[in-house]
């Protein structure tokens, strides 16, 4: 599976991020209410930051999401722990500015990050902060089911308790034909 194709639609392009990305991305990052649900509340500030995008290079799976009328930067996401064997892998490390909220970018975002990703899995996985309910409520509207409490450990961040979501491959096709991929 391709962790870093290009990926775009009307509204939005998806590109693998890179290390000159640092600088715009943290613009959009350093809103502490960006984090205010997020297992890691201090993400907005620049040394925790630099954690979370060493690990999002280091994935080889991270994209920079922009939005393409204005070229400006929405956020970030990515796919990892991907597992061919298995034939699934999570998506997450979402984040979208403020600006962006309730504007349906997040949907887009992640249908076509599902999409491509069911070209090759038969099984998406979400990792959720428990006390995300922004995170929760969009996971839901897209149709994955929480399957499991966890504790997770973020790249260099300690273990918290995240909830697991997954989407399967015959229910999306089945919920969003129009939109669905082709096998």
């Amino acid at each position: 599976m391709e962790l870093q194709p290009h990926l775009e639609n009307n509204n939005i392009l998806l590109r693998a991020l890179v290390e000159n990305d640092f600088e715009n991305l943290y613009n959009i990052a350093s809103d502490p209410m960006i984090w205010e649900q997020h297992p890691n509340q201090n993400r907005y500030q620049k040394e925790v930051f630099k954690i979370y995008f060493e690990g999002a290079i280091q994935s080889n799976g991270a994209f920079l999401i922009i939005e393409k009328s204005t070229n400006e930067i929405i956020g970030c996401s990515r796919f990892y722990d991907f597992n061919d064997s298995e034939k699934s892998v999570f998506i997450g490390y979402t984040f979208i500015g403020k600006k962006f909220w309730g504007r349906n970018y997040n949907n887009q975002i992640k249908s076509m990050m599902i999409n491509h990703a069911f070209k090759f899995v038969d099984t998406i996985h979400f990792h959720i902060g428990s006390k995300n309910t922004r995170s929760q409520i969009a996971i839901n509207r897209l149709g994955a089911i929480k399957i499991d409490e966890i504790a997770v450990a973020y790249y260099g961040e300690p273990e918290v308790i995240n909830f697991k979501y997954k989407i399967e491959k015959a229910n999306w096709i089945n919920t969003n034909k129009e939109n669905s991929i082709s096998n």
